[in-house]
């Protein structure tokens, strides 16, 4: 359903949130490691990340990532999925064709569109301070 980006880029802001939360700037490596990703490919993702003002960079020394604590809530999933794939998650083919609409369906169209509205759903109506405090209970995980 999701690009290796996407799925990394949540991955990432879901570990940044969580560690913002006990005051923590995490680098670059410790990320990459965390969240099972190559370091060069999560460079350039927590810079999308970042240009996108969902997390903050800060540079030099104790620098790293973080997010506000006070800005978690207000941070939805759509909006990571959207500033690392556009809207192609929202509105795209289930088979991947570039002319699929009502007039001109997929074979799979009418069954794929409630899936992606319900996954648009849940996108659209959670935030990064839940998954954050799930990971900080220890009743969620980010890799096995």
């Amino acid at each position: 359903m999701f690009s290796k980006t996407c799925e990394y880029g949540i991955r990432a802001t879901i570990f940044i949130a969580s560690e913002s939360y006990q005051n923590n700037r995490v680098g670059l490596k410790d990320i990459a490691k965390k969240i099972d990703s190559p370091e060069a490919f999560t460079a350039k993702i927590l810079q999308i990340l970042s240009k996108s003002n969902i997390i903050n960079s800060i540079k030099g020394v104790g620098g790293g990532f973080e997010i506000p604590k006070e800005k978690m809530n207000g941070i939805k999933l759509a909006q990571i999925v959207t500033a690392l794939e556009g809207d192609s998650v929202f509105t795209g083919c289930g088979l991947g064709l570039s002319h699929c609409s009502e007039t001109h369906p997929c074979p799979v169209h009418e069954k794929f569109k409630s899936i992606r509205n319900e996954l648009a759903f849940m996108l659209e109506n959670t935030n990064l301070e839940e998954l954050a405090m799930g990971i900080k209970s220890g009743d969620t995980f980010l890799r096995y």
